[in-house]
């Protein structure tokens, strides 16, 4: 199966999973915390791994930092050049960047939008 950015993936119209995907434990869990932190973005102005964790199950928070990734390195959202501490306990309050969707990620939740108020 070819690799397909996460921005296509949000893109695609295509509502039909793959056994061998659902089979993937982990490569479903990043899609569905890629989903998850897409979601939020469209709720919300900007966001942070911090505002992402209070809403994701356990599971999910082990995924966050690689759905940021590449939602950032597909071009859905962008850095807003601010940052804020973490909240999380063994984090010791490192930084974490705020994040809000590009031009790119807004596109594809007005299509997706529009699709389906179509359907």
């Amino acid at each position: 199966m070819p690799r397909i950015s996460p921005a296509e993936r949000l893109a695609s119209a295509a509502k039909d999973l793959l056994l061998e995907d659902l089979a993937d434990q982990s490569s479903w869990d990043r899609f569905l915390v890629e989903q998850a932190v897409f979601h939020y973005g469209q709720r919300h102005t900007e966001f942070s791994a911090n505002d992402l964790r209070d809403v994701l199950p356990e599971m999910g928070h082990g995924f966050l930092g690689a759905a940021i990734n590449s939602l950032r390195t597909s071009g859905v959202i962008e850095h807003t050049g601010r940052m804020v501490p973490s909240t999380s306990g063994p984090t010791h309050g490192h930084r974490l960047s705020v994040w809000t969707l590009s031009a790119k990620g807004r596109a594809i939740a007005a299509e997706r939008t529009a699709r389906r108020a179509a359907a």
